[in-house]
């Protein structure tokens, strides 16, 4: 029988590849260009694998960078949210405010206004979306 866990080295030679159905992202696939400068972001490669139908993405806190975006709506068809690590506290209009840890999900209905209040150091989550690109509009 295979051995199911990658070598350091064959894991390596997957991100060389082409993004494929099966894909081994190391710790170095977090980047800082994405929506917010206070996040870290992990892209999963279902939108190059869906022709852009559905995103998915790790987002992760970057240390002693707090929320400073404001109020925003985004133009999608749907929104999930799984956390990972830590907390973050989030107001949705219609909603109210909520604390979110691990373990918590949220489905944020398409165009909801929130807004980000706060988030712990470790705060991680994986987020899914529908479609992959969107436009995010200011909505104070």
């Amino acid at each position: 029988m295979p051995d199911l866990f990658p070598t350091t080295e064959e894991a390596a030679q997957d991100q060389a590849r082409e993004i494929g159905i099966v894909n081994h992202l190391g710790p170095d696939s977090f980047k800082p260009d994405g929506m917010r400068p206070f996040f870290e972001y992990r892209q999963l490669g279902l939108d190059k694998l869906t022709g852009g139908k559905v995103g998915a993405l790790v987002a992760r806190a970057r240390p002693g960078r707090h929320p400073d975006a404001p109020r925003h709506t985004h133009a999608l068809d749907f929104q999930f949210i799984y956390v990972l690590k830590g907390w973050a506290i989030f107001d949705y209009e219609g909603y109210g405010e909520h604390k979110l840890v691990a373990g918590s999900t949220v489905y944020q209905p398409p165009g909801v206004r929130h807004k980000e209040i706060a988030h712990s150091d470790d705060f991680e989550v994986l987020e899914i979306t529908m479609p992959a690109e969107f436009e995010t509009q200011t909505a104070e």
